[in-house]
């Protein structure tokens, strides 16, 4: 009754914490996003890879200057053109795949030539213009200059050719394009939407894993060290002190570069008869358990230093010692006495630890360490250097706020989860 009334009073003073219960929703939505990605063919990986567009397209359907939406138009002009002239036009043109769910409309090859040499008329018309902004701005000091209505009546005009290039879309079709296209397209053509998307699921499993890895090791080796003391105490305080003495983003580094190349894979697989290549599909390098694993070796340390802290105190406690008088085992006292009691300190460590490792992996991706394969937040943020210097950031403000709401959700929650389950709180 006494545990059932006060895990009552911790919720009910959880729910009136407004902030942690949007946290809550913002985490679970976070979650399903993950599971359906995780699961299901919803976004797969390929569909990361697969250009779907120009380069640098801007999201949310922008209007772009004129220069870049001529560059755009050249850009699949040259592409049909250029296929419409193989030895085999039909093949070439179905098996053009850059613009998505968008395909090359099925026409005669001379009507769709036909189509592109009335594209390029408007294209050369339109590349003769000095300067096509200051023209469409009317800043344009020149006698002969077209007036910005008849450049932005001719761009209109060749994007109009360029849609009659492409075959029409179904209803599901234009949903799919609609969110192809939501947050643009990266330097490659691909879609922004699509990886940042995808980058949750990446996000979500290294910090669950991680987060579930480093507190389950962390607990067993914080109550051992603490309830057991002498050699096996020193031994785990030898152990943490060490690892903790090592500055920790130039550990996970070492420990991540161990694993870059196959360098480990060759001897595992020459000893198991290639059982890790059958297990994991390829490479570990290709995978995430080096991260799993460099994150782990270190982010296991602060849980140990607070469980142990904390089973030293509890240990020296009436009911503990009575416990030990009427003869009850070390097991039972510490997974029925001890460990009940700092369960809430592994809760808040989890929501801590997870998102060090989120950002962790986000620094390691960044220089290259971290996912190899497939895209992450880290990943979307390296490769938008340049992006960011010719002033497109759609792929980096994209990555970095959906890490930005992650990550402060999760802050929230762990403040949150400290004042309720906290005794020193209450």
């Amino acid at each position: 009754m006494t545990n059932s009334s006060s895990d009552s009073r911790a919720l009910r003073k959880f729910l009136r914490h407004k902030p942690a219960v949007v946290a809550s929703f913002i985490i679970a939505a976070y979650a399903v996003v993950a599971m359906l990605l995780l699961f299901t063919n919803m976004i797969t990986m390929d569909d990361t890879l697969q250009r779907v567009g120009p380069e640098t397209i801007p999201g949310f359907s922008s209007v772009q200057n004129p220069e870049k939406r001529l560059e755009d138009a050249e850009w699949l002009l040259d592409r049909i053109d250029t296929l419409a002239g193989r030895e085999d036009p039909r093949a070439a043109l179905d098996s053009f795949r850059d613009l998505g769910v968008r395909h090359v409309a099925e026409i005669p090859i001379e009507d769709l030539q036909q189509r592109v040499e009335e594209g390029w008329e408007i294209y050369d018309r339109l590349a003769e213009v000095e300067d096509l902004t200051a023209a469409v701005n009317g800043t344009l000091n020149s006698p002969d200059a077209p007036t910005g209505e008849v450049v932005l009546a001719d761009l209109q005009q060749l994007e109009l050719k360029l849609d009659e290039l492409l075959a029409p879309m179904t209803a599901k079709e234009k949903s799919t394009r609609w969110f192809e296209m939501l947050f643009g397209t990266d330097r490659q053509g691909r879609s922004i939407f699509y990886r940042s998307v995808y980058s949750i699921r990446v996000a979500v499993l290294v910090g669950l894993i991680t987060g579930l890895l480093s507190v389950t090791i962390g607990t067993i080796a914080g109550l051992l060290s603490g309830y057991f003391g002498g050699w096996v105490d020193n031994l785990i305080t030898w152990l943490y002190s060490t690892f903790a003495s090592i500055p920790n983003i130039v550990l996970l580094i070492l420990l991540a570069f161990m694993f870059d190349g196959g360098h480990i894979d060759e001897p595992l697989n020459r000893w198991t008869g290639g059982l890790l290549k059958w297990l994991i599909g390829g490479r570990l390098d290709e995978t995430l358990i080096p991260v799993y694993i460099a994150f782990t070796a270190t982010f296991w340390i602060g849980p140990c230093r607070v469980i142990r802290g904390e089973t030293l105190k509890i240990r020296e406690l009436e009911y503990v010692q009575a416990a030990t008088v009427m003869g009850f085992g070390r097991t039972r006292i510490l997974l029925r006495h001890i460990l009940p009691n700092v369960t809430y300190l592994m809760l808040i460590n989890f929501s801590l630890l997870f998102i060090g490792a989120i950002k962790s992996e986000v620094i390691l991706s960044f220089l290259g360490l971290g996912v190899k394969k497939g895209p992450s937040w880290g990943i979307m943020i390296s490769q938008s250097k340049v992006e960011v210097i010719n002033g497109f950031f759609w792929q980096i403000g994209t990555a970095t706020v959906l890490m930005f709401f992650l990550v402060l959700a999760f802050n929230v929650l762990s403040d949150a989860l400290q004042d309720v389950l906290d005794p020193k709180h209450v």
